[in-house]
């Protein structure tokens, strides 16, 4: 039986230059520039005033309503635009309302960038070079297409015969296979091929010094001890092997100056993201100043050519069809620019008032730079004392970065968590994760501190938190466990 019922529902629905806004507070100043370039590029009603004659008066659009159409031809008059509703003096100058911009001169200097090759491309390279007939040929690329960015081989050997018949039209077999894998083994860098880390820590050790006693010794840790020796049970190899501590601790060395992930060892550089701070904090004698980078604040303006536009058309007496698409299509990219620079500004002031926020939230931190100086701080916190959503505050915690005089940081890295000592003081939990650090460093690494011990430690300084609690910190520090720190 169908049963017809009327019902209300609010719904919250973002406007497009809402969706615009979000979407720039993301963008972090590394990637602005390419963002810019990209809106300047779709719509040609937008001009980077920096590359424009700077001594003509600039121009901007207020809003209009996005959903204006002239379906009616009859409404269409020219009382339906002014030119003077749609110009005003621009205002870009005053982004920061009264922050001060970073000289950006040095920032928008090109950093130069390496012509790297892939281990890929080093490994085709190398296969080019070997008299090989078209078959193995074949096979040699086979194989180094199948392996992993670390650069091991996961692949079964039997899949590597199916995928050269069905994918080359090359008829093979594993022997065949595996003896061109041999030859890849050889390669550079080395250890590369390998199907498990314990064969890839064996061609390494395998191209060193033969003749050298602790080199063989190494191999036969890792031939048939790696497992003890992945988990430090260096007394159990000390009395397997029948080594002093003093040989052990030489063959230990010597395996940890292996690479046991080769495929990364020429893409490390190349996967490092250039950091361009978004603010810079000063300290002059005890007085801190915030200062947005000048990236931020692009001399964006309204093309003088769509300007013309509208003034051609206000002195035009046709007004036809085709003069109203063309005023329509102008319409659409000037509303579009405005848009764009209206999210540009507040962008900027979004991220002032954030930054400036968590300055003053965190003054005495900003001053010293020492940890135990950070004050627990959530979201909300910042939320509150600027009167703006958390997602807003997460937005901008979580991209970007502010250089200080004692390094650059992520935002998010001075929020934490409030932790209340024995004496009822709250403290933040980088305070604790500072002491656990300091602690593990001094321990002594033949007999480090176990996380009862370090509970113990925390607790007769006045912090009173479980053993886990104390965990779940080690790891967040990226500090294994007592037993995989010990050192001969």
């Amino acid at each position: 039986m169908l049963k017809q019922t009327l019902q209300q529902k609010l719904l919250q629905k973002l406007s497009p230059q809402q969706i615009q806004f979000i979407k720039l507070l993301q963008v972090p100043t590394v990637s602005l520039d390419a963002r810019i370039k990209e809106e300047l590029e779709e719509n040609p009603a937008l001009e980077d005033g920096s590359l424009t004659n700077m001594t003509d008066p600039i121009e901007e659009y207020p809003d209009k309503d996005p959903d204006d159409n002239f379906d009616n031809e009859e409404s269409f008059d020219s009382d339906d635009f002014s030119l003077e509703d749609y110009i005003q003096e621009d205002d870009y100058k005053d982004y920061g309302n009264g922050y001060d911009y970073g000289d950006d001169d040095d920032e928008r200097k090109e950093m130069p960038v390496a012509i790297q090759h892939s281990f890929y491309e080093q490994l085709q390279q190398q296969l080019d070079l070997l008299a090989l007939d078209d078959k193995h040929f074949l096979i040699g690329q086979q194989i180094i297409g199948s392996l992993d960015d670390d650069g091991y081989l996961r692949r079964p050997i039997i899949n590597l015969v199916d995928d050269l018949a069905f994918g080359q039209n090359v008829m093979t077999d594993e022997h065949e296979v595996l003896e061109m894998l041999k030859i890849i083994q050889d390669f550079e860098p080395a250890g590369i091929g390998a199907r498990d880390l314990q064969e890839c820590l064996l061609i390494q050790l395998q191209k060193k010094d033969a003749n050298n006693p602790t080199i063989k010794l190494a191999i036969k840790v890792v031939a048939h001890y790696l497992d003890e020796f992945t988990k430090k049970h260096y007394d159990k190899l000390e009395k397997s092997l029948g080594v002093s501590p003093e040989d052990l601790k030489n063959v230990v060395n010597e395996i940890l100056k292996l690479n046991p992930k080769p495929g990364d060892s020429g893409a490390v550089a190349g996967k490092q993201l250039h950091i361009i701070p978004d603010f810079h904090i000063s300290n002059n004698d005890g007085i801190l100043h915030l200062t947005l980078n000048g990236r931020n604040a692009p001399e964006l303006r309204i093309s003088r050519d769509y300007q013309h536009m509208f003034e051609h058309y206000e002195k035009s007496d046709q007004k036809d069809k085709k003069m109203k698409e063309a005023v329509q299509f102008v319409k659409q990219k000037l509303d579009s620019a405005k848009w764009f620079i209206d999210a540009i500004k507040q962008r900027q002031q979004t991220l002032l008032k954030t930054m400036n926020a968590i300055m003053e939230y965190q003054y005495d931190y900003f001053l010293t730079g020492d940890d135990r100086k950070l004050k627990p701080m959530i979201l909300k916190d910042i939320a509150d004392k600027i009167d703006m959503d958390i997602s807003t505050v997460s937005r901008v915690a979580n991209s970007k970065y502010v250089q200080t005089e004692f390094g650059t940081f992520l935002l998010k890295s001075f929020f934490s968590e409030a932790i209340q000592t024995d004496s009822g003081e709250e403290v933040s939990n980088k305070e604790v994760k500072k002491i656990l650090e300091e602690c593990i460093a001094k321990e002594n690494k033949r007999k480090p501190l176990a996380d009862e011990k370090l509970t113990e430690i925390l607790k007769e300084k006045g912090y009173n938190i479980a053993r886990r609690t104390v965990a779940k910190y080690r790891e967040a520090l990226n500090i294994p466990v007592a037993r995989l720190r010990k050192e001969l």
